[in-house]
């Protein structure tokens, strides 16, 4: 899997985003280490009217405690939608449509206001919403795509860039062990790892730095998984008050799939929460083949084919009554 040559730039990709003075990078909401490193990757490669490079869009609330560590290695200009009139140009990145990115704008589409869009994404339902798109589906990750578009403008590969570019790249992967990893994204991660990816200390701040309301939050998914379908289908549940009393916040939700996925004879993984009161997100994984994309397309969701997503504006009662028997058929059919 994965892609030996990235597929070509477009030729108007690198003129476009070095033309900007002053750009804003733009990812999807909740974003996870792939756009999160990815973003800053960005904002730190190409200078903007100084040296600290474009700005980022985060509104608060945005990142994680799990990622928060990477603003902190990364020293950004960190803005919020308020700032969106101020650009000349935007660079969206690891964001399938546009209604998706992290601009708070609702249903609204039109916060670029004509402005060059430039959407570099690894995502198999994008859109292809920018003026200039880069959209590679067989790529590990957005991170293994930024790599490449610095490596063609001959700019430098630091150790900070080469650790926020590992970090996306190994995590969307979970440790090269998906079937999107293959010798082209191995091969970059061994080349930022040349270049002073922080492993080590990436490796600790991931899976060994949990704060008590995270270990919490798992201890309550962990609680609530049930297995349906026979034992092939397992799912989980946090609602909004246990995700609150946890100590935590919508933006924590994210990798938690992993806890009903983990389960050994599962073909379809489901994680429900309710980051905000009557809207229930859904993370969707498959194994052994399984693809969880056209349940996901069904729900009017997107994402890859064993990794994707959806949200549903009702509470988790109702998501459960409607999904899981969707799912059920879904996978009597793979």
């Amino acid at each position: 899997m994965g892609t030996d040559a990235t597929a070509e730039l477009p030729a108007e990709l690198l003129p476009r985003i070095e033309s900007m003075k002053r750009p804003i990078v733009v990812g999807h909401v909740v974003p996870d280490a792939d756009c999160l490193g990815s973003m800053l990757a960005v904002a730190r490669t190409w200078p903007a009217s100084d040296q600290r490079g474009a700005r980022v869009c985060l509104p608060g609330g945005s990142v994680s405690q799990r990622l928060a560590f990477l603003l902190d290695w990364a020293p950004v200009r960190v803005v919020g939608p308020e700032a969106l009139p101020d650009a000349d140009g935007f660079i969206v990145v690891d964001t399938a449509k546009k209604p998706r990115c992290n601009v708070e704008s609702g249903a609204e589409e039109n916060w670029s206001s004509g402005r060059v869009v430039v959407n570099i994404d690894h995502h198999q339902t994008n859109t292809r919403f920018g003026d200039v798109n880069w959209v590679v589906e067989t790529a590990s990750s957005s991170a293994e795509l930024i790599y490449h578009a610095i490596q063609a403008a001959g700019r430098p590969i630091t150790p900070l860039i080469a650790s926020l570019l590992y970090v996306g790249i190994h995590t969307d992967t979970r440790g090269f062990t998906l079937p999107g990893t293959g010798s082209p994204s191995l091969a970059v991660a061994a080349e930022l790892v040349r270049a002073g990816a922080r492993v080590a200390d990436l490796g600790e701040r991931l899976y060994r730095s949990q704060r008590p309301g995270e270990f919490e939050l798992l201890r309550i998914i962990y609680a609530n998984t049930r297995l349906v379908a026979g034992g092939r289908i397992a799912y989980s549940t946090a609602d909004y008050e246990e995700i609150t009393q946890s100590g935590c916040t919508a933006a924590d939700i994210d990798e938690q799939v992993d806890v009903p996925r983990s389960l050994g004879g599962v073909g379809m993984a489901l994680l429900f929460t309710e980051g905000r009161r009557g809207r229930t997100r859904i993370n969707l994984r498959g194994e052994s083949g399984v693809s969880v994309l056209p349940l996901a397309r069904e729900l009017g969701g997107g994402g890859h084919e064993q990794a994707a997503g959806v949200v549903l504006d009702c509470g988790i009662p109702e998501a459960l009554d409607r999904v899981l028997p969707l799912a059920e058929k879904h996978l009597h059919r793979e």
